[in-house]
């Protein structure tokens, strides 16, 4: 399932969604730009590796990404649930809201593999913090979602309830079966998705209440 728009109005410009996504596309760019020789030790000095715990990869970590197919994917996802969020917390809110949603997921992610030297990057963790704000917030707004079913694809309206708790119910699965080495060879940071969005449910209800919203 992938989620196109939710039906909910947006009384402002997302401003501080969209300098987040700019800055992911930067570092993105900047890091492609590197020779593959150099990309790889450009991502092992800002990457997340448990084994060789630098403070500052809490941050570093998720503002790099894997491959054009990473970064699109997370910043679509930073844009369909983000906006909203923006648009109820304030801009700057809503930035220290994802960079401590980000590191959070990224806290959980080194808890869950502890000494790997598997790197870890992307900013999923932080915009699964966002997903897991949405919920709070939203959990009966409806969302265009685009699903496939063997070989065709339509849109469908699903309550975000339905979509955001599926979504996270595959994560921890996901994750607990990787703790067995069963999906493990995916390369995928399971964890950093459970913990930031839990850390971003949580955080839905300190950084503030839902506003009154139109939703169409």
């Amino acid at each position: 399932m992938i989620p196109l728009r939710a039906l909910l109005f947006r009384r402002n410009t997302a401003a501080m969604t969209l300098l987040l996504i700019g800055l992911n596309v930067l570092c993105f760019l900047y890091e492609m730009a590197h020779p593959i020789y150099l990309r790889d030790r450009f991502i092992e000095q800002y990457a997340l590796i448990p084994d060789q715990l630098h403070p500052i990869t809490f941050i570093t970590s998720m503002f790099l990404h894997g491959g054009w197919l990473h970064l699109i994917g997370n910043m679509w996802f930073l844009w369909v649930f983000g906006s909203h969020i923006e648009d109820v917390f304030g801009s700057g809110k809503f930035l220290i809201f994802y960079l401590l949603s980000g590191v959070a997921s990224a806290v959980v992610q080194f808890a869950a593999n502890l000494g790997s030297p598997v790197p870890t990057i992307g900013a999923s963790g932080a915009i699964a913090g966002v997903m897991g704000a949405f919920l709070i917030l939203y959990p009966r707004v409806r969302v265009v979602t685009l699903v496939f079913i063997v070989i065709f694809v339509t849109t469908v309206e699903l309550p975000a309830a339905f979509m955001l708790i599926y979504w996270f119910a595959l994560q921890l699965l996901s994750g607990l079966g990787s703790m067995s080495n069963v999906t493990q060879a995916q390369g995928i940071a399971w964890f950093a998705h459970v913990g930031g969005f839990i850390a971003g449910a949580v955080l839905a209800r300190i950084f503030g209440q839902t506003r009154s919203r139109l939703v169409y």
